[in-house]
């Protein structure tokens, strides 16, 4: 199944594009493209595809962690930390951060700590390949976010707009709302136009 038939346009669907006005995570600024005809678009949802400045959309990608026991399409994390996944420009060698579960997410954020070692001593060093040898992909984001930051939070906010994760550390708020996330799906499509699920984490 390939990228076009996979966000065909429901029949009678009043979505042309991605463009729902949901605010994706920072960390993907200038760096993705709306699909037309998306299939399935929910009200809360942020989907895109990744695409550089240069108009790259084909991808390399390295990650720290290890494939899912029973789903081994699925990167994950290890006993010692959570995954860290990057998507790499074949032609520039630019390496753009995926997903990083130390940093990304509601419970990164909010809930759970890490020690530096944990943080930082996770070295991205293996290349995806997919069950049928390919390892040159298009790359689709989804992120969900039903998480009322405002309502929930709002008067946790200082007066300089900053709000205090869990780690200690303050971040703008509006910064925050945008990659405390609660779900994020990532599909891979490979050149035979075959879509497989990369990463589908829950982080909330």
């Amino acid at each position: 199944m390939g990228l076009f038939d996979l966000f065909k346009k429901k029949e009678n669907s009043s979505i042309p594009t991605t463009d729902n006005g949901i605010l994706g995570p920072t960390f993907f600024d200038g760096l993705t493209t709306h699909i037309e005809n998306p299939r399935d678009l929910h009200s809360h949802e942020w989907r895109r595809q990744l695409k550089t400045k240069s108009g790259q959309t084909k991808f390399k990608i390295k990650f720290y962690g290890q494939l899912h026991n029973e789903y081994k399409n699925l990167i994950v994390g290890t006993d010692f930390a959570p995954s860290l996944v990057y998507a790499v420009d074949s032609e520039s060698s630019e390496e753009i951060l995926l997903f990083d579960g130390c940093s990304h997410g509601y419970d990164a954020l909010f809930c759970d700590t890490y020690t530096y070692e944990q943080t930082n001593n996770r070295l991205a060093s293996e290349f995806y390949i997919d069950q049928d040898g390919n390892d040159f992909f298009e790359i689709i984001i989804s992120i969900y976010n039903g998480f009322d930051f405002d309502k929930e939070m709002g008067e946790e906010v200082d007066e300089n707009g900053f709000i205090e994760l869990g780690n200690g550390n303050k971040i703008e708020f509006e910064k925050a709302k945008r990659n405390g996330f609660d779900t994020l799906q990532i599909w891979a499509i490979n050149e035979k136009g075959k879509s497989i699920d990369i990463i589908s984490e829950e982080l909330a």
